[in-house]
């Protein structure tokens, strides 16, 4: 894997480690971080500081049922630990844990560009994208925030490159035009929390369709 240049900002990293960051955000951190040694060493720092700020805390007193049942629960014997998500080809093992068998599935958008939402409610989206080499995006700015991580290829826009293992984060100032690279297709991992707000009246007319 080429060296990892664009990261995860340190507060989304906190969030994600205090378990605050919201579900679709906290997918790319998480892929994120299996991907990224700078980052994760950065998440178990905040992880073990979190810890040290427990240990300090008051204990609370609690009833002797409480305290009893408590005791009965842990001669219980305890129920087999789950398999670990294991990766699947380019996508780490957070992503492929959401795929389940089979790999991506995969729906045309236009442009030769194709998508798999992964996951979409009220709060965000989580969403594969599968761009062609040397095809662009059409140039959108950020109803909200957008986190991008790139799984394969690359891709380039008005703000510098981005190649396998990069986070992109795209706040409301950020108008673009993603261009993937020449090498091969660029899959990238995005979630949002809002719209994206095209230029193009014909991304315009398809994005409810498209829920992008």
């Amino acid at each position: 894997m080429s060296k990892i240049s664009h990261h995860l900002p340190e507060s989304v990293l906190a969030a994600y480690a205090a378990g605050s960051l919201p579900y679709a955000y906290a997918m790319v951190a998480a892929a994120h971080v299996s991907m990224c040694a700078e980052c994760r060493a950065i998440y178990e720092a905040h992880q073990c500081a979190g810890g040290l700020v427990l240990d300090d805390m008051e204990g609370m007193a609690v009833s002797q049922n409480t305290r009893r049942q408590l005791m009965d629960s842990l001669d219980l014997e305890a129920p087999p630990e789950p398999p670990a998500p294991r990766a699947f080809g380019v996508y780490p093992a957070p992503v492929a844990e959401l795929l389940g068998d089979g790999g991506p599935r995969w729906r045309k958008v236009g442009g030769g560009v194709r998508q798999q939402i992964l996951h979409y409610d009220d709060a965000g989206s989580i969403r594969l994208l599968s761009i062609p080499p040397g095809r662009a995006v059409p140039d959108h700015s950020h109803g909200g925030l957008e986190l991008t991580l790139v799984l394969q290829g690359s891709f380039s826009d008005e703000t510098g490159q981005f190649g396998c293992g990069d986070v992109e984060v795209g706040d409301p100032d950020l108008e673009h035009t993603p261009t993937a690279g020449e090498e091969g297709p660029c899959i990238c991992l995005a979630a949002t929390d809002a719209p994206l707000r095209f230029r193009s009246l014909v991304p315009r007319l398809i994005q409810p369709l498209l829920r992008i």
